[in-house]
């Protein structure tokens, strides 16, 4: 797939839904329909989420009127737009330019990009902390960051098998419920790259290159500096040298001098 590697000149697509797991969903529908690019989300609170994509004119607008049909399955209201030639100012001062360039000049890949993705979406905090455990605890799956987005929504990420995080999500939303109220559930069992781009991912699980550490057994002797002298050409400069090992010197007591005895003077017996 041959995309432009300029972006002002294409046209953008905004597609708004109150949940987070529904945009999610929504932009993987329309990254599959039509050759756009998919900028981000824009979290403005309240549960309101949208999604920026990019592209050509008409492939952004078959990919705004795709996503218009997904959000109305999942029962969201929304709001879309379409803007032809977005005027260049836009560009500078939303973040839709420079964002695009960013996530097409740096792909960060990551050991779970071709795992499906699950997303649980609660009311309250610990509904979904509650709903994240019992996730974890009921398949093969690995929690990869959480997503808030006002008004008490809170999404857990799940990334595994396309078994595992269905069976994971059935699980959640059975705790969510238990504990608390569980708002919009979302599989994405083939993510493309460019979503996975885009959601959030904790920074534990980027792989970093560690140092090797190479344990020294050897024990190495203290050296000190000494004073260079002159050398002729054919003896090298002796810049260190080990101090030698202190060997203990037996000293000898010095005598102490025993006080002399003092002599009194007897005075003459007197005529």
């Amino acid at each position: 797939m041959n995309r432009p590697t300029d972006y002002t000149d294409l046209a953008l697509g905004l597609v708004s839904a109150q949940s987070f797991p529904a945009i999610v969903g929504i932009a993987d529908h329309m990254l599959k329909s039509s050759d756009v690019h998919l900028i981000g989300y824009e979290k403005i609170g309240s549960g309101h989420c949208t999604a920026i994509v990019r592209g050509n004119i008409s492939d952004v607008r078959l990919a705004v009127a795709e996503g218009a049909e997904r959000a109305s399955q999942f029962g969201q209201e929304l709001s879309t737009l379409v803007l032809a030639r977005p005027d260049p100012n836009l560009d500078q001062i939303l973040p839709i330019g420079s964002r695009l360039a960013e996530l097409t000049g740096k792909h960060s890949g990551h050991r779970l990009s071709s795992h499906a993705v699950g997303l649980l979406e609660t009311r309250g905090f610990p509904a979904m902390v509650g709903a994240a455990d019992a996730m974890l605890k009921a398949a093969e799956v690995v929690l990869t960051a959480y997503e808030v987005i006002g008004a008490g929504l809170c999404t857990v990420i799940v990334r595994g098998t396309a078994s595992n995080a269905a069976m994971a999500l059935e699980a959640g939303m059975a705790a969510a419920d238990r504990i608390g109220e569980l708002h919009a559930v979302m599989l994405v069992p083939r993510p493309l790259d460019e979503l996975d781009q885009t959601l959030p991912l904790a920074s534990c699980l980027l792989e970093q290159l560690q140092p090797i550490r190479i344990p020294l057994s050897l024990k190495q002797k203290e050296t000190a500096p000494v004073l260079i002298q002159p050398a002729s050409a054919s003896q090298p400069l002796a810049l260190e040298q080990p101090i030698a090992e202190a060997v203990p010197a037996v000293v000898e007591p010095t005598p102490v001098p025993k006080p002399r005895a003092s002599r009194t003077r007897k005075n003459p017996p007197s005529a």
